[in-house]
């Protein structure tokens, strides 16, 4: 009697201490839920959900089993909140994977309760490439949902989105966009995003020191970074896309707060002190206009037009595009709208504008498209713009893209881009470089005539003198990179087979660069393309004694770099931009 007497009481202890933890963790992730803190509220729920459970399900935590892992006959009322409040949390990280199985589950158990539940859960499936189960869901949504709002109106054109993505993935000409993302230094863990390039040196914003606060950054080059790019930050303040002048001396950057889940964002000045910034200073109201949120700033190139983001009055819904004209001294004389031809009623962000092409670029949800934020580009001005257009796929994918800039000199804005997506990962955007080569220039028709062939690689070789270079047509590397792409290896076997055609050839292989970037970068960038295509030569059986190289960097141009007004020479640069070849011994 004893015994059964102490294991009521053990039992009955056990059962205590469990609810005790239930409810400590349940009060801690409401209440980073509604700070919107949802890193941490996805953990507490988790706990919650998961208190005495020995396995938890593996796609997230169900609301659905009861300690000891018994099967409920139905989950409580809130154990079903925390799990449609976990799966929003997840939403907000991004991270689908996760979110999906809670919003499905939450659709069983009380769809009434939680009418939002089945949208998102289609949102999920779509951003998981789950085209025909997204489908399914976003068509039950608005059998159930019987208001219209901003929610049946996205998914309505997440419906018409759906074809749109399939007639995508279907495109051929796939393989001449070079797309990578960023090495694990920038994308080191958390949201990297919003990258801008100022001379060579990139900044862009991460949350990489800790889970949910955004910083600014800075990287040398595409490898190594420095820890923070020098702006003052107070600790309860996010900074985020940040746009610089073109004399470089002017940073227009967003700083926000985030208080009740609700968050207040505005549009600062910083002014550059040596190697940092001076203390950020907000712009006035007419920019920043009192109970709305301003962001994302980008100062156009001449210095007098700020455009931006903002959810102000007077727009067309959500966030539109504004534009701001600034004296002398960067005071807004007056802001406008840049209207219905590029903004709808839901959100438009991001702005970016390519001179050299005249392009607008900025990301919006409220277009056909991939789904989620897309990236679009119209040509104009700030008095009118044309129709916006997709960049379609694979510029853009079925999760989130934005923050677009383009480093390009010429009008061909994807030549060398950069931007923001969360394509490939579990959570948060991740920064991505772009590379599309201009299309070659029309070919005049001539008459047919009977020519000579041109001399193959072999005939220029044998025939050159010893010493004199031979530039290597039809060797390729992507943009600022020394590994040599597939498509330099027909012309380096040409080689090899040259080689060991003649066993006692001896030659030097040396790149060059234009002089774009430090000289000392060139020079290190130069020497690894060489040494890369010495290392192809010897894998394919060449004897490397046999074999030399050798960077020059940008000091060897074989055309001028800049035409004779100053301005850019994209032709000069990419002769400049070559391999060549050397008979040392013959």
């Amino acid at each position: 009697m004893k015994k059964v007497f102490l294991t009521v009481i053990g039992l009955a202890a056990m059962q205590l201490a469990w609810a005790q933890h239930k409810v400590s963790y349940l009060r801690a992730a409401d209440s980073y839920y509604k700070q919107a803190d949802y890193y941490s509220a996805s953990m507490y729920y988790e706990k919650y959900l998961a208190v005495n459970t020995k396995s938890p399900a593996k796609d997230g935590y169900s609301p659905y089993t009861a300690p000891g892992g018994t099967t409920k006959p139905a989950p409580s009322a809130d154990e079903v909140l925390a799990a449609y409040q976990l799966g929003d949390s997840y939403r907000h990280l991004h991270d689908y994977e996760k979110a999906a199985p809670l919003f499905a589950k939450v659709v069983a158990a009380d769809s009434s309760r939680f009418p939002l539940a089945a949208y998102y859960y289609g949102e999920s499936l779509r951003s998981l490439a789950r085209y025909d189960a997204a489908e399914a869901a976003f068509k039950d949504f608005l059998s159930r949902y019987d208001k219209q709002d901003t929610y049946s109106t996205a998914a309505a054109q997440e419906l018409r989105n759906l074809p749109f993505i399939r007639e995508q993935l279907q495109k051929k000409e796939q393989s001449d966009y070079h797309i990578r993302k960023a090495s694990a230094a920038l994308n080191a863990g958390g949201a990297s995003y919003a990258p801008v390039w100022a001379g060579d040196q990139l900044l862009y914003t991460s949350t990489k020191e800790s889970n949910y606060t955004n910083r600014i950054y800075l990287a040398k080059d595409t490898v190594a970074v420095t820890a923070r790019a020098g702006v003052p930050q107070t600790t309860k303040t996010h900074q985020g896309a940040i746009s610089i002048s073109a004399d470089g001396n002017v940073m227009y950057l967003t700083q926000w707060t985030t208080a009740d889940a609700k968050k207040s964002a505005a549009i600062y000045t910083s002014r550059k002190e040596g190697d940092k910034w001076s203390e950020p200073v907000k712009l006035d109201a007419m920019i920043n206009v009192a109970g709305a949120n301003a962001q994302q700033p980008f100062i156009m190139p001449d210095g007098r037009h700020l455009l931006f983001a903002s959810d102000r009055a007077g727009g067309l819904g959500g966030y539109d595009l504004w534009s701001a004209e600034l004296d002398a001294s960067g005071k807004p004389l007056s802001v406008q709208n840049l209207g219905p031809a590029i903004n709808t009623s839901s959100d438009e962000e991001a702005p970016f504008f390519h001179p050299a092409s005249g392009t607008l670029v900025f990301a919006s949800n409220g277009r056909t498209g991939m789904g989620g934020f897309d990236l679009y580009y119209a040509k104009g001005n700030l008095t009118k713009w044309d129709t916006p257009v997709n960049f379609g796929y694979p510029v853009n994918d079925v999760k989130d893209d934005m923050y677009f800039f383009s480093r390009s000199k010429s009008e061909y804005i994807l030549e060398d881009a950069w931007f923001s997506s969360d394509r490939s990962a579990e959570c948060c955007l991740e920064l991505f470089s772009l590379h599309l080569a201009p299309p070659p220039p029309p070919v005049k028709e001539e008459p047919v005539v009977a020519v000579t062939p041109p001399p193959t690689l072999a005939d220029t070789i044998l025939n050159a003198p010893a010493n004199t270079a031979i530039t290597m047509q039809e060797i390729y590397y992507e943009l600022n990179e020394f590994i040599l792409t597939p498509a330099s290896h027909p012309a380096l076997d040409k080689l090899v087979a040259l080689l060991k055609d003649h066993p006692q050839m001896e030659i030097e292989i040396s790149a060059h660069t234009d002089n774009t970037g430090s000289a000392a970068y060139n020079q290190q960038l130069s020497e690894k393309r060489a040494l890369n295509c010495v290392a192809y030569l010897v894998e394919k059986g060449i004897d490397k004694q046999r074999l030399q190289y050798k960077g020059y960097g940008a000091t060897k141009p074989v055309a001028p770099n800049t035409n004779p007004d100053g301005t850019d020479n994209p032709e000069g640069r990419r002769l400049n931009r070559r391999i060549e070849l050397r008979i040392l011994k013959q």
